[in-house]
């Protein structure tokens, strides 16, 4: 369970496909959003680019 209030919202869509953003990769040049699926798939150029990364992925695996 999260303890603290996610970051991203509904209103939030992966700049890959327009799917709802679970990850925020902050670079030099701004944000870039991803759904679960594309941060994965980029996962290795994220972390060699990215300035710091927000993951939210685990709201996917909650239970209400």
């Amino acid at each position: 369970m999260m303890t603290e209030s996610p970051t991203l919202t509904a209103m939030d869509r992966c700049d890959a496909c327009g799917a709802q953003a679970y990850v925020r990769a902050e670079l030099a040049s701004g944000p870039l959003y991803f759904c679960a699926h594309h941060a994965r798939k980029h996962a290795d150029a994220l972390a060699a680019a990215a300035v710091s990364v927000i993951d939210e992925t685990s709201r996917l695996h909650e239970s209400e």
